[in-house]
């Protein structure tokens, strides 16, 4: 199966720029992954798509602030030019993996500094895969709340306009630190919607998958068999591990919110569905011919032409399912990617 076989013509006015005023007032595209039959409705209708017994999974991992834009320390001390620092893995004893900017100057050895009086500096202590660079921070305090006064969202690169409200590049369950990117199928949720959906029955789990920037990068092999994931920390917690087996035994669907919550619960899930409380890291890579073990449904936003997400719901799916409801989307000026509209895939 080849890459350009998941492509699509995506006129670039349909790419959200900023989230809705309401979060569930987005559009919302209901697909029949068996029949590939489609209807519209509004993300507040989800309730009336899930079942009594059914269980909703999301990734509760909440987005760092984790770009610092800031200044180069010169071998005297002083500041130099400029420097943008974006945090991507804690590796452990305030080493982060990073990406940095300009990637030529800031070799082991460079040093940076962040906020007033260098509140925050670093120093580059290694090189990673791919470029990035390991940077060693000192600072006074707690790192998160340092970085929560010092650090930028790191919005995605296709978004060119300024989010006015940090918060709404969080999902409202979002508690584990750890994400250079949200889980932006949750966006659309909000409390009195999770409200609705337990009061139909449903039964609602987190898991956590930590979202790297690599979920943006372009698969660039003419065949996909040759792409490589990049790896990302998840963990399924005992009590919602227990929720998908209840789910299960009793004939309910596993809907999943987003393909991270995907990705999770078909990383450790057993070839019978079981699930156990594992963690650790998985660069699973989920494409058509793929036999779904524990998720039946999946609450998804669009995704870009070409990439690893829009091949897991194809494989969830069907490509033809999938690419004839996007050409819909298209005609029907549905918005795209992380603040646009969502689907429903069951």
């Amino acid at each position: 199966m080849k890459t350009h076989d998941f492509y699509f013509d995506l006129p670039q006015e349909l790419i959200a720029q900023t989230p809705l005023q309401q979060r569930d007032a987005s559009r919302l595209l209901c697909l029949d992954r068996n029949t590939g039959a489609w209807s519209h409705r509004h993300f507040y209708d989800l309730p009336e798509l899930l079942r009594p017994g059914d269980c909703l999974i999301m990734n509760d991992s909440r987005v760092l602030p984790a770009r610092l834009l800031g200044s180069r320390i010169r071998p005297d001390g002083s500041l130099g030019g400029a420097c943008e620092v974006l945090l991507l893995i804690d590796r452990g004893d305030n080493v982060w993996e990073c990406l940095v900017r300009p990637g030529r100057r800031l070799r082991p050895g460079a040093r940076v500094s962040f906020g007033q009086e260098g509140e925050l500096q670093g120093e580059i202590v290694g090189e990673a895969e791919g470029g990035n660079r390991l940077v060693r921070f000192a600072y006074q305090g707690i790192f998160l709340e340092v970085l929560e006064r010092l650090g930028r969202m790191p919005l995605p690169p296709y978004i060119k306009e300024a989010l006015q409200d940090q918060e709404r590049y969080q999902t409202v369950y979002a508690r584990v630190s750890g994400s250079a990117a949200a889980p932006t199928a949750g966006l659309h949720f909000t409390p009195e919607l999770l409200r609705r959906i337990r009061e139909k029955g449903v039964e609602t789990g987190y898991v956590t998958l930590h979202v790297g920037l690599g979920t943006f990068r372009p698969v660039k092999e003419e065949d996909l068999t040759d792409h490589d994931m990049h790896s990302e920390y998840c963990v399924i917690p005992q009590e919602t591990a227990d929720l998908i087996n209840r789910t299960r035994a009793r004939g309910g669907r596993v809907v999943c919110v987003g393909t991270t919550s995907c990705r999770t619960v078909e990383s450790w899930a057993a070839e019978d569905g079981h699930m156990e409380a594992r963690a650790g890291w998985t660069n699973i890579f989920i494409y058509p011919g793929y036999r779904f073990r524990a998720t039946d449904a999946l609450i998804t936003n669009f995704h870009l032409p070409e990439s690893t997400l829009i091949m897991l719901v194809s494989a969830l799916a069907g490509r033809e399912h999938i690419l004839a409801a996007y050409r819909e989307a298209v005609g029907q000026r549905y918005r795209f990617f992380s603040f646009g509209d969502a689907m429903f895939i069951g």
